[in-house]
């Protein structure tokens, strides 16, 4: 990263669960999977449990801290560590006065824009069976039509971003989530373009792509999408 970005103060602002599975490249909560410089908030208590499985109402004001904290310390825009957080989406927003993007979920709008009509936007999520309607209706896009497959029968993955585990085996993490793109790839001709759900699939966005040959969106691609538009380029005439 060139100097005058890492000596510049952060301008988006990243709310993270309070987690202590590893974060590698490509991870919201690793800064080195971006070319600029981020600034966390961990809300202490928000496990995976709680956001993902639980769906815990009560975080609801912890999250609502954490982003007017980050506000307050000049942040120009907010995301967050857990696409589950979609639930929480139009509180968060209400709260601060910046642009707060709580999930890689809202990139369907975007997607069902820029596809055929009768095509449809591949989800993977952390679990299947835990995304529901209300995270759905979170972010607008319980009418889309979506093909959503969970990580619930992966091992590794589950054992880590789920349950906690503190060390990952990254190659059988990689080997379980092309396991369910291929499979969802193969399931439906008529899939345009995947998002993934979760923070912590992005480091095997490009083993994605290349194994099924569509366009891979995730929290990543919106970050970087957003800080594009905080920080525009000038052009020298």
């Amino acid at each position: 990263m060139p100097s005058n970005q890492r000596d510049s103060a952060p301008l988006i602002g990243i709310i993270m669960l309070d987690t202590s599975f590893p974060r590698i490249p490509g991870d919201i909560g690793n800064p080195q999977t971006f070319s600029f410089p981020v600034r966390y908030r961990t809300v202490k208590g928000a496990s995976s449990k709680r956001v993902v499985i639980d769906g815990d109402p009560l975080l609801l004001q912890p999250f609502i801290e954490a982003a007017r904290s980050l506000e307050s310390d000049g942040v120009k825009a907010i995301t967050t560590s857990c696409g589950f957080l979609a639930l929480f989406q139009q509180e968060l927003a209400d709260a601060v006065a910046i642009p707060v993007f709580t999930s890689s979920l809202l990139q369907v709008h975007f997607l069902r824009s820029i596809l055929k009509k009768d095509q449809k936007i591949g989800v993977i999520t952390a679990l299947g069976q835990s995304l529901t309607d209300r995270h759905l209706a979170g972010v607008g896009i319980q009418s889309y039509p979506l093909a959503i497959f969970g990580m619930d029968k992966a091992a590794e993955f589950r054992a880590v971003f789920v349950e906690g585990k503190k060390d990952i085996d990254i190659d059988k993490c990689r080997q379980e989530i092309l396991a369910v793109a291929q499979e969802m790839a193969l399931s439906d001709p008529d899939i345009g373009a995947i998002i993934l759900e979760c923070t912590n699939m992005p480091p095997f966005a490009r083993a994605i792509q290349e194994r099924v040959g569509l366009p891979v969106f995730d929290i990543v691609t919106m970050t970087n999408y957003v800080y594009s538009a905080i920080t525009r380029q000038e052009f020298k005439y």
